[in-house]
């Protein structure tokens, strides 16, 4: 999958769109990391970035807002041991891009670093997952407000109880250039397309809410009208399914968890408790146990940035280095951590292409991409079968997890009680309250059923944002406490 045509196709778009227009080319680039080096770093990186995005949305059949932006600019990095200076600019000029090299360079202090030599530019082999495509250009402005007119149809026609359907269309198109001190140089060209829809549904005066959508590194033509059917589909069976919800019951309990977006859980109170700078600095709850057992016999968890079009994968992160499939956790094992290139210089460990970033305007962090558990041998139907008093939690909103004590909270959207084996009625208000590495010890059956989510992932850390993918086989968590409003 490492493409190195695609490689230099993609280096050739950056340059046209981030050099050569400001009068830049390589040469100015190493210009400005000697800069940065004359004093004593461990690392120094440029990051080029251009972004146009563009966004509709629809409401009762009217256009209520759309959108288009174009960012562009350049972060300046060093490193000296523990420390980092950043300086950014939206200005992409030789005189700019020098003055922040400048800038950065007062990192250097005595004792905790080293001079590094500027390596000569050397293109860094990257994959070729998805389309170097501008999905904004792929359909006209009448024919993406029609796609939502569609979908809006199709929700109205599904059941006379839809009163009400909100539809939004969301285009990006993202070109970096990544030039590092060792001397990589590295682009990526990389679309993202996203369609949520949202309907509310009322019955004998109750309203409720259902919601779907998904996307991913495509153009527009991703979203034909069988897929935009199943968005239907599924937002409007949400709602139903929420218009004859009882209270849901509270206590310690077997829970089901669906396959697919669930998988947020395991994002949230797992995931973030592998990145590396938590477990470096001894933050994580998972600080220091390699090798350990961290989860019950047969939990595999990975993190995959390689994955061809979903809305996680990359085929370079934001320092230039190529994305893996990461094993995190291997039948209970903890055998790794998520890793970008300083922690991973500093914990002695080699980088899994995890850096990344919201924007040329912020740092590089280790942060997931497609993070989901491999499945089991279990059938759905038989794990759901298997409770005697519990929960199916069929899919979640929001919730929250505290990284150093590892606990979270989480709200189903979709859930069902069930006793004996048999599903009796769906369920509103109920809370899954629990530690996430005792969750997993307490994972009993995994269903044969992996599925990623459909392409709606949005990660926050630190107060930047970036485009995620989850996903796992129906689980069954034995003793999780739900907070219920029974």
């Amino acid at each position: 999958m490492i493409a190195v045509d695609a490689t230099i196709a993609r280096l050739q778009t950056a340059r046209e769109l981030l050099l050569t227009p400001y009068g830049l080319d390589e040469s100015t680039l190493l210009k400005a990391l000697k800069v940065i080096t004359e004093h004593r770093v461990d690392d120094a990186d440029l990051y080029f970035q251009f972004t146009r995005s563009e966004g509709w949305s629809l409401e009762e059949g009217i256009v209520k807002s759309g959108s288009f932006s174009i960012d562009q600019g350049v972060g300046v990095r060093a490193i000296a041991g523990e420390k980092t200076a950043f300086a950014y600019s939206d200005d992409i000029s030789e005189a700019a891009l020098l003055d922040a090299a400048r800038t950065v360079r007062t990192i250097a202090s005595s004792g905790q670093s080293r001079k590094v030599k500027v390596g000569e530019h050397r293109v860094a082999p990257s994959r070729s997952l998805y389309p170097e495509l501008d999905p904004i250009a792929t359909l006209d402005s009448a024919a993406k407000v029609a796609l939502l007119e569609r979908a809006e149809g199709m929700a109205r026609a599904k059941d006379p109880r839809v009163v009400q359907v909100m539809a939004g269309l969301g285009m990006e198109y993202d070109v970096v250039l990544v030039a590092r001190a060792d001397g990589t140089l590295a682009a990526d060209v990389r679309p993202l397309v996203r369609l949520s829809l949202t309907v509310i549904a009322e019955q004998d005066g109750r309203r409720e809410v259902g919601s779907s959508g998904g996307g991913g590194r495509y153009g527009l033509a991703y979203f034909t009208d069988d897929l935009l059917q199943q968005y239907v589909d599924q937002a409007v069976h949400a709602a139903l399914v929420n218009l004859e919800a009882r209270p849901a019951p509270a206590g310690e309990m077997t829970v089901v968890l669906g396959s697919g977006w669930p998988g947020i859980l395991l994002h949230e109170a797992v995931g973030h408790g592998l990145e590396g700078d938590f477990n470096r600095k001894g933050s994580s709850v998972f600080s220091g146990r390699l090798g350990q057992r961290v989860a019950a016999k047969g939990v595999t968890v990975l993190d995959d940035g390689t994955i061809a079009d979903r809305r996680g994968s990359l085929n370079i992160d934001d320092e230039g280095q190529a994305t893996q499939r990461t094993v995190l956790i291997e039948d209970g094992i903890l055998r790794g951590y998520i890793q970008d290139a300083t922690n991973a210089r500093l914990m002695k460990m080699a980088p899994t292409g995890n850096g990344r970033r919201e924007s040329y305007a912020h740092l590089p962090m280790p942060r997931m991409t497609n993070t989901y558990m491999l499945a089991g041998d279990k059938d759905p139907a038989e794990i759901v079968a298997s409770i005697d008093r519990g929960l199916y939690a069929v899919n979640f909103g929001g919730g929250q997890v505290d990284i150093t004590s590892g606990k979270f909270v989480f709200s189903a959207s979709e859930a069902y009680w069930v006793e004996k084996g048999k599903i009796q009625y769906p369920v509103k208000g109920a809370t899954l309250i629990g530690n996430g590495p005792d969750a997993l010890t307490r994972v009993s059956m995994i269903g044969n059923d992996l599925q990623l989510d459909s392409g709606v992932g949005t990660c926050g850390k630190e107060g930047q944002s970036v485009p995620v993918g989850v996903g796992q086989p129906t689980l069954r968590i034995d003793g999780l406490t739900v907070g219920g409003t029974a």
